[in-house]
């Protein structure tokens, strides 16, 4: 395809930054022709094109139409070899623009949604005489979905209104109320007439009373959102290898830049080590850093205890950390996506179980039409969506960072849907979520390192975290593996919460619960970090407050241990039940296997 330029394009750089645009508006609110106005007074349009089209309209008996000449734009671009149809390109000044159309809102939808194309800003068209239309809403609650802040709303058509300013301001005010209530405040309304040329490229005569851009001065001024290597670090951890004495973390920096010598922080383990090397393969000079879309491998300065899924971040700038959020999702998959049913969610290089707590709207792809919630979400649906991951998981706003901001779900073996994160919310952990990561970025540590430490005991250290009702046995068996631990020459301490409750509890009225939780918590996470196995039979917490203790003992181990009088349904988590009619012996034989089997004892 060959494009004439404009003459101002001849005097710039080569050098081009990509802005992509999705241009939206209610099926005869005059698309199109905006669309068409804008490449024809660019100079985009081929040479002779525009003189092609008036006299097949001529020919044809038609009033010429500038929505004729973009479709003649698009098929002369389908000629290429890379063009997508719901894609269309041109250049202004140091811009190439990539012009998003919305010609069939599914393939629209799942496009954005799945991550397959972006948005920068969006312009969304209204029609001047007809006014707001339902499906002008529609869009600005698809814009709001798909979480594009940067917004335009040009009123078009002004020419039928003979240019008159209460028609225009009457949709301001309007339809800004409406984007309010979305969260969405439209950086232009811009009163225009594409037909016409009308504020479009060049500033209209006949509308006086309006100061503001100019449609092509909007996308000019609009602001390109940071490429992958400025944003914060991402650094999804796809795997830890060991070389000879080294321990490789390996994975592909999703955003920002990682350089040696700068101290990361995992989440959500929250734990920190510094970058000693960046490993390379038949380089002789290893780089000193590496941004985003490497694949590569760092050694860290300590041996920390991380995991595949866990995302490498600066201390400043950290991902957001919660098992609850805000997404838009669209659902493929052959069966209806239902509140409360097992999925897994797959986010960068994390797995892990989720359900959908809560279907807030949903939309029909095909019409925009919102509904209410029916409990699920048919096939090629969108809906804004509450999720519950099973366990806490590290994740950016997708407006914030595209890479760990969006997800896929996974129904069985098949990715069946795909979603961007809108916000976190707060789940009932956050406080000690907050509270552990605080603790790790400021903790001093001493001399003696933990993988020193595992080294000389020959064991990870661990808790053995006993619930049931009392008088089951569990201060029975918690002694007896404390006993069979210690003489197997295990560094082992049996810490029951009335421990603390008598010593540093002792000013805390029974009534604040949770304040015995961190404090005990607290207490056990400094015997972990010395290496111990920690016991612990109580009857001073509930089975409520065993989630909090996990969380700020994390990443350490924790083994569940279950007993009661009879068979029952068992507490969330927990790995191993007895009877208190068990034999105690064997069932502590069974609790070490499990220690083995978790890496506790190795």
């Amino acid at each position: 395809m060959t494009t004439t330029k404009n003459p101002t394009q001849t005097q710039e750089s080569d050098h081009k930054e990509n802005f992509q645009v999705v241009f939206v508006g209610h099926v005869d609110h005059g698309k199109s022709t905006l669309l068409g106005r804008i490449y024809a007074d660019t100079g985009s349009i081929p040479d002779g094109h525009v003189e092609k089209v008036k006299d097949i309209c001529e020919k044809q008996g038609k009033i010429f139409e500038y929505a004729f000449l973009f479709d003649a734009f698009i098929e002369e671009q389908e000629q290429g070899i890379t063009i997508d149809t719901a894609r269309t390109f041109f250049n202004w000044k140091n811009r190439e623009y990539i012009i998003i159309d919305a010609p069939g809102h599914k393939e629209f939808l799942k496009n954005m949604i799945s991550g397959a194309a972006r948005a920068d800003a969006a312009i969304l068209v209204i029609d001047a005489a007809e006014g707001i239309r339902q499906q002008s809403r529609q869009h600005g609650y698809m814009l709001s979905l798909l979480g594009i802040r940067q917004v335009a709303v040009v009123v078009n058509k002004m020419d039928l209104s003979k240019y008159d300013e209460s028609v225009f301001r009457k949709i301001e005010d309007q339809f800004s109320d409406y984007l309010r209530e979305l969260d969405i405040h439209a950086t232009y309304f811009i009163p225009a007439s594409a037909r016409e040329g009308d504020n479009v490229v060049e500033r209209s005569g006949k509308m006086p009373w309006y100061e503001g851009t100019t449609v092509l001065e909007a996308l000019e001024k609009f602001e390109i959102l940071p490429p992958p290597a400025n944003q914060p670090l991402r650094f999804p951890v796809q795997d830890i290898y060991k070389f000879d004495e080294r321990r490789i973390i390996a994975g592909r920096i999703a955003a920002g830049t990682l350089s040696i010598g700068d101290r990361l922080v995992f989440s959500p383990s929250n734990k920190t080590a510094v970058v000693r090397t960046i490993e390379t393969f038949n380089v002789s000079v290893p780089p000193q850093s590496v941004s985003a879309g490497w694949s590569t491998g760092v050694t860290l300065d300590e041996q920390i205890f991380i995991e595949r899924g866990e995302i490498a971040s600066l201390a400043e700038g950290a991902p957001d950390v919660s098992s609850l959020f805000r997404a838009n999702v669209f659902w493929m998959g052959m069966n209806p996506l239902k509140e409360g049913q097992s999925y897994y969610l797959r986010l960068a290089t994390r797995e892990m179980e989720m359900n959908v707590v809560t279907i807030h709207n949903t939309i029909d792809a095909e019409t925009l039409g919102t509904t209410s919630s029916t409990g699920e979400i048919p096939r090629y649906g969108v809906a804004e969506v509450t999720i519950r991951t099973k366990h806490p998981i590290a994740f950016d706003r997708y407006s914030d960072i595209e890479a760990t901001g969006r997800f896929v779900i996974v129904e069985g073996y098949d990715v069946s849907g795909g979603g961007i994160i809108m916000e976190p919310l707060e789940d009932e952990l956050r406080e000690f979520r907050e509270e552990a990561r605080l603790r790790e970025f400021l903790w001093r540590k001493g001399e003696v390192k933990l993988n020193e430490r595992i080294s000389r005991s020959g064991h990870n250290p661990g808790l053995i975290l006993f619930t049931g009702e009392q008088g089951t046995g569990k201060a029975r068996l918690g002694r007896i593996l404390e006993r069979r631990l210690f003489s197997s020459g295990k560094n082992v301490y049996l810490l029951d919460a009335k421990n603390i409750q008598l010593s540093l509890g002792r000013d805390l009225p029974e009534s604040d619960k949770m304040e015995l939780v961190r404090r005990f918590s607290e207490v056990t996470q400094i015997l972990l970090r010395s290496g111990q196995i920690v016991v612990s039979t109580t009857n001073t917490f509930a089975l409520a407050d065993h989630q909090p203790i996990r969380e700020l003992v994390h990443p350490h181990n924790v083994v569940t241990v279950h007993m009661a009088f009879e068979k029952g349904e068992l507490p969330e988590n927990t790995d191993l039940s007895f009877l208190e009619s068990d034999d105690l012996e064997e069932a502590a034989k069974v609790i070490v296997k499990e220690m083995e089997e978790k890496g506790i004892l190795f």
